[in-house]
């Protein structure tokens, strides 16, 4: 009962921020209205039961009269039944469809807002494949409260309405008791809860371990899922390594978890229909056996077996309504258990505060002070004091690899979350990082140029003179051209695409990480002697392992790594160590 209390709690959680978000009216207009023709289901049930009654009499009688009329009332209320069938799926598919668009969109901006995806993959990505949560699990979760939500409401109408039919139906049983005559009344209806109940209870306690398998079994398809996308996407590099043999076995090795967790829900469902398939089977003839003492003692007539027959079975299946619907409700548990995990570690990693202060950088300089830059486990990695960039001024940052020379321009631009100090820059300066391999989106190509602003928000006149500018004036015409640019440009090409987008963005701080690796040293130093004449007053940091590049700098910053002793202030020019 805690855990049932408990889901139920996550649930409500869940789902009231729409019904209380800007589109409420028409998501209260919907759900209304699918409450409503489920209610007129649940009418038009208790409707054939009273109709069971005159048709089943007019048969035992051999009233052709009567026979003829009850077909007619029967297709009016099949009528009804019919539309009210068809409409109850179409506006609950509306219902659906929108409800996970607004949810979707939701996750979205939580999960890309403020670098949460970011920080979450820092944590090691404690709510796994945030990817498939967002894509399946908000689908599973709306079509699933919907459905299991509306099937219980019926449940329990159809339990209200035909608990009352039945227990009119039913009389007394008459009971000896340690000599004494017990009267029951109402026998039918305890006899279809004693059932009833006997039959949820042993539902649960063997399909309970479904739950967990679904749980499991929607991680490990995203898993499988996310490795053959990686696979597509490195498809170069893996083929010039001839790694197809060594993909082929991690790929099955992660197929096998798929398989094998599979299986174990096949088992657990198997023995779960072994239970419901027979369970069923009973319930339909079971109704009758209790009831028929009645009958063939000439109590009722057939109408009345029929119609209490019949009320017998809708107040079992409202009562067995659990049973009937196990699978489903431990699939729906499972994807509730994940949206709320993804909800706890997107909340964690949101109110975790910045690892560095900001400050207002004097003259618009770039200032940093007393940062103390550590790994996500705690472990120090570098300590920088002491060191004042002027606009303008172009910055070398070298040292052996691993002494943390991208986690430091990572520290600068804002999104590296572990440690302390203090970054001092203008207020209004515009930053821009220019990684080793770009991030060039597919789709169309000025909307990759401009990333992240929208093509149109630059003229089309500009973006063919920026890539004429760094080279690439053969791609002009292929503007409007959409393609999987990242494996249509080499790396170079790639790299020069990315020096263009910051041409356009015009940033006051530009942090390059290794960003002209694919070029040559001629080309390498037009894009440099580019950046200087078109961004004369923005800071530029530099990441970087060729020799060729110290001419192109102002002054050269080296880390040095973790066996050098901690200097943070040495008497010439700043020196950044490694901790």
């Amino acid at each position: 009962m805690r855990k049932l209390l408990h889901l139920l709690g996550d649930v409500r959680r869940l789902a009231l921020p729409y019904f209380r978000s800007e589109e409420r009216a028409v998501a209260l207009g919907l759900l209304g209205a699918v409450v409503a023709l489920e209610l007129a289901w649940v009418y038009a049930t208790v409707l054939l039961n009273e109709w069971n009654v005159a048709f089943y009499n007019a048969i035992q009688d051999k009233d052709l009269a009567a026979f003829r009329t009850q077909l007619l009332v029967f297709c009016a209320i099949a009528a009804g039944a019919i539309v009210v069938a068809v409409y109850q799926i179409y506006l609950k598919q509306w219902l659906v469809i929108r409800w996970r668009r607004w949810l979707t969109q939701r996750y979205l901006d939580a999960w890309l807002s403020d670098d949460v995806h970011y920080r979450l993959r820092l944590k090691g990505d404690v709510a796994d494949n945030p990817d498939q949560r967002i894509a399946e699990d908000v689908q599973l979760f709306v079509s699933r409260t919907i459905s299991v939500g509306v099937g219980l409401l019926g449940a329990t109408v159809s339990l209200v309405s035909f608990s009352v039919i039945l227990w009119s139906l039913s009389g007394s049983l008459a009971v000896s008791l340690f000599g004494h005559e017990v009267n029951i009344p109402g026998y039918l209806f305890f006899a279809a809860l004693l059932y009833s109940a006997a039959g949820t209870l042993l539902a649960h306690v063997i399909g309970r371990p479904l739950v967990r398998l679904n749980f499991e079994q929607q991680r490990y398809e995203a898993d499988f899922r996310v490795d053959l996308v990686r696979v597509r996407e490195n498809g170069e590099q893996i083929a010039l390594l001839d790694g197809g043999p060594a993909e082929e076995r991690r790929l099955s090795s992660r197929f096998a978890r798929v398989w094998g967790n599979f299986f174990e829900i096949m088992r657990a469902q198997k023995r779960l229909t072994w239970f419901t398939a027979g369970y069923n089977q009973i319930s339909n003839i079971f109704p009758y056996v209790v009831v028929a003492p009645r009958y063939f003692s000439g109590g009722i007539q057939l109408g009345q077996l029929m119609q209490t027959g019949s009320a017998f079975g809708s107040v079992q299946g409202a009562f067995s309504f659990f049973v009937s619907s196990y699978v489903e409700l431990a699939e729906w548990a499972s994807v509730v258990q994940r949206l709320t995990g993804f909800e706890r570690a997107m909340a964690v990693a949101r109110a975790a505060e910045p690892a560095f202060a900001s400050a207002p950088g004097a003259d618009g300089a770039l200032a940093l002070s007393g940062l103390d830059v550590r790994l996500p486990s705690g472990a120090p990695l570098m300590e920088v004091d002491g060191i004042s960039l002027a606009p303008g001024e172009r910055v070398l940052v070298t040292g052996p690899s691993g002494a943390g020379k991208t986690t430091l321009l990572r520290a600068i631009a804002g999104i590296w979350p572990h440690g302390s100090g203090e970054i001092a820059r203008h207020a209004h300066h515009r930053l821009l990082v220019l990684p080793q391999k770009p991030y060039i989106p597919s789709g169309r190509l000025d909307a990759a140029l401009t990333y992240p602003a929208p093509p149109q928000s630059i003229a089309r006149a500009d973006l063919e003179q920026v890539l004429g500018a760094v080279g690439l004036q053969g791609l002009a015409i292929r503007l409007g051209e959409e393609a999987q640019w990242p494996h249509e440009l080499s790396l170079g090409e790639q790299q020069r695409l990315a020096v263009a987008r910051a041409l356009l963005q015009q940033p006051d701080v530009l942090l390059l990480d290794e960003a002209t690796s694919g070029l040559d040293e001629a080309a390498e130093e037009e894009v440099y002697g580019l950046l200087k004449a078109r961004l004369p007053e923005a800071t530029v940091i530099s990441i970087g392992h060729r020799s060729t590049l110290v001419p192109l700098h102002d002054r050269v910053l080296h880390l040095h790594g973790p066996e050098a002793p901690r200097v943070l202030r040495p008497a010439g020019p700043p020196v950044l160590r490694s901790a």
